[in-house]
């Protein structure tokens, strides 16, 4: 198992987040499972409400997990989002920020649980959704969030933050090796 701290950018503070980890499991032929755990004063950040698990564009505007996944030879990557509030969406890009066609053909399975304190989102992706033969090439893994407080700010969170303004599709961002 695969466990990150993630650090928010440098001009997108947010206080009331103490901490967001991140956990990757990934059992040959299973699924991959992801685990985000956002920990602080959740009264003032803005979780989603429930809502019926569909793809949904834009998720990155409010709270939202995200999963970029990459070939180390090539620069099609995939993006997965995940909201608290069930829905999701699901991106190809033949190279930086072009997108492909692509249809996932099994949607992610995203849980939320939440305490006065923390909250935590599981999140289930078929591994022969990525489409890659990842047996002779390493697979590269960007691993970001936004948090998006109550006065409608947003923060970037990620495991590195390449450049000076947020940018989760900056391929020195993936740096998590799968």
């Amino acid at each position: 198992m695969l466990k990150k701290n993630l650090h928010c950018h440098i001009d997108t503070p947010c206080p009331a987040v103490h901490s967001l980890q991140f956990e990757l499991e990934r059992c040959p032929g299973g699924p991959i499972k992801l685990r985000y755990r956002l920990t602080g004063d959740l009264t003032k950040i803005l979780i989603p409400e429930s809502k019926p698990p569909i793809a949904t564009d834009g998720l990155w505007r409010h709270t939202c997990f995200e999963l970029f996944v990459a070939r180390t030879d090539t620069p099609a990557y995939y993006e997965f989002n995940f909201s608290p509030s069930g829905q999701w969406a699901a991106y190809a890009f033949s190279g930086y920020r072009t997108r492909m066609p692509w249809t996932i053909s099994r949607p992610p399975i995203i849980e939320l649980t939440q305490t006065r304190n923390e909250s935590r989102l599981t999140a289930r992706i078929a591994d022969a959704e990525l489409l890659f033969e990842s047996n002779e090439h390493a697979l590269q893994l960007g691993v970001s969030a936004v948090i998006e407080s109550v006065d409608g700010a947003l923060s970037y969170w990620a495991l590195h933050h390449p450049s000076e303004r947020p940018d989760f599709h900056e391929r020195t961002g993936f740096v998590c090796p799968l």
